[in-house]
This record gives structure tokens, C-alpha cells and sequence, in this order.
């Protein structure tokens, strides 16, 4: 039974556009006005890969001011983030059938205690992961790495809703499940390479036996 890798931002908590907000009102701040929609399809990105993607050649010193604003900008919209329907009872489906369950996030501690507590995940999922435990952000493999390591095997299954998602895990040999909370579509997450898509986590509980998952 391969160990289900979970992403946490847009997957498991609906964050991605506050995400996005965050990334515009840190940009402008710094004197970059980007189009909202640009930001957002690199959400799913650290800030390691976002910030070069969206401004090519920026020098490192504005890449740490904007970053350094972005976590600022973000923890004031921090309270008004939930967590998807369903997140905590697919937890607990995983949990009751013996999966191993990592949350792969490479959020920070803080922000990633704060979901843990709006998932009730502590006792459901048996490791996590942390922007610590990575050297590069999504589309890089570490995270994917990081979360195997933490389940004990290297058979897993991504679970995620963008294609920085399926790009991490294909690296790293690992399939994806990806679910359309965070704001890209059934055709595009399929081009990426998903192995399956579904439009939300009721729509993924219900098909936990079907491959790659095949968590019966």
C-alpha cells in the first residue's frame, strides 16, 4: 500500500488565493505591479521559484524584500483561511485504513501549525513536513524526497492541485491525484501528467480504491 503524500496549500486549505493576494500586495509594495491572474498560476511555488518566475533577473536583494513582505502580507490574511470540506475526514478514511499519511508542505512552522489546527491533523497524520526539510521548492523534487523519507518508503502517491504538484512528484518517480480546489482545471492538471483528477474531496474519498491510490 503505497504511503499518500499530501499537500497541504489549495489541497487540504483553501489558500491559494489568499496566497495570491499576499504575492500582489508584496510585489506593489516593492514597486512591481503584476496581474493577479499571472500570480496566481505559479501558487504552488515557493518563493524560490515563484518570485524568479514572475520577474526574470531580479536581484537578490528586492527577491528577500518581497519574500520578507509576502509572509508579513500573508499572516494578515491568516485568519481568514479554512480548511476544504472534507480535509479532516479524508484524514481520517487514510487513517482507518492503515495508510501511511505525510502532509508535504514546505510552508513555515507557524503557518503550518495554523493548518494543522484547522485539520484536527495531528493524531491522523503520522509526519510532516516543513520548508526546513528542503533546499528548493515545487516544481523541484525535495519536497516529494522529504516526504518519503518521513513515511519510510519510497512508494507513494502525490496528492495535490496544481501542476507544480505533478511536475515535484514526477521527479521524484511518485504518481499524482490531483483535486481542482486550487483554481486549475480537470484539462490542464491531466496535461501535466495527473493520474487522476477530481473536482473536490468528497469526489476523492469516494474513489480511494481506484489506482494509483488503491488505498482498499
Amino acid at each position: 500500500m503505497p504511503a499518500a503524500l499530501l499537500d497541504v496549500d489549495g489541497t487540504l486549505v483553501d489558500t491559494n488565493y489568499h496566497h495570491t493576494i499576499a504575492w500582489y500586495r508584496a510585489f506593489r509594495e516593492h514597486g512591481l505591479a503584476l496581474p493577479i491572474w499571472r500570480i496566481h498560476r505559479a501558487i504552488g511555488m515557493g518563493g524560490d521559484q515563484l518570485v524568479p518566475a514572475l520577474v526574470p533577473r531580479i536581484d537578490s536583494q528586492l527577491h528577500g524584500a518581497v519574500e520578507e513582505t509576502r509572509s508579513e502580507r500573508y499572516k494578515e490574511l491568516l485568519d481568514e483561511v479554512q480548511a476544504l470540506e472534507g480535509a479532516h475526514e479524508l484524514l481520517e478514511d487514510l487513517n482507518g485504513r492503515g495508510v501511511t499519511v505525510v502532509l508535504a508542505s514546505s510552508s513555515p512552522q507557524d503557518e503550518l501549525d495554523h493548518y494543522l489546527d484547522l485539520l484536527d491533523a495531528r493524531e491522523l497524520a503520522d509526519a510532516w513536513t516543513t520548508k526546513d526539510d528542503v533546499d528548493a521548492t515545487k516544481p523541484e523534487p525535495d519536497l516529494v524526497h522529504a516526504a518519503l523519507d518521513k513515511a519510510g518508503t519510497r512508494d507513494g502517491v502525490m496528492v495535490g492541485d496544481t501542476r507544480w504538484d505533478v511536475e515535484a512528484a514526477r521527479k521524484a518517480g511518485v504518481e499524482t491525484v490531483c483535486v481542482m480546489t486550487g483554481g486549475w482545471s480537470r484539462e490542464e492538471l491531466l496535461e501535466a501528467g495527473a493520474a487522476e483528477v477530481y473536482e473536490s474531496i468528497a469526489e476523492l474519498r469516494q474513489n480511494l480504491e481506484k489506482a494509483p491510490l488503491s488505498l482498499s
